[in-house]
């Protein structure tokens, strides 16, 4: 296998990729825009794991059931609380980060783009 990737089919593509560099220090690899500016595809290096992004269109239906998982090292405890600084703002805290009985920190969120997100160390 090349490699695994995450694909996440957004409304608000551009902003969406500007709010996931943010959250996740994270570079473009490669992008493909649509005719008005959206994101055919893009690609983000996102804690050396890809997360792909399209513009999505009216014929998909909003959310999963999924959850994305970052698992960090507790050396990255700070990539995990500067993540969540980003990503708790407009979104659905399901746990508020802290502890529990499997990680010294974690968080579970479902973001202002709909995405379904757990981090923890």
């Amino acid at each position: 296998m090349k490699r695994t990737m995450m694909q996440m089919y957004i409304k608000d593509s551009c902003n969406a990729v500007k709010f996931y560099q943010n959250a996740f220090k994270a570079s473009i690899v490669s992008e493909y825009k649509n005719d008005d500016g959206s994101y055919m595809h893009v690609e983000l290096n996102a804690f050396g794991q890809i997360l792909a992004i399209s513009e999505q269109d009216d014929d998909r239906l909003p959310g999963n059931t999924m959850q994305f998982c970052f698992h960090f090292k507790d050396s990255e405890i700070d990539d995990v609380v500067d993540a969540y600084e980003v990503l708790k703002g407009g979104a659905q805290i399901l746990s508020p980060i802290g502890q529990c009985f499997y990680s010294k920190c974690m968080f579970a969120l479902i973001d202002k783009f709909g995405v379904n997100w757990c981090f923890f160390i």
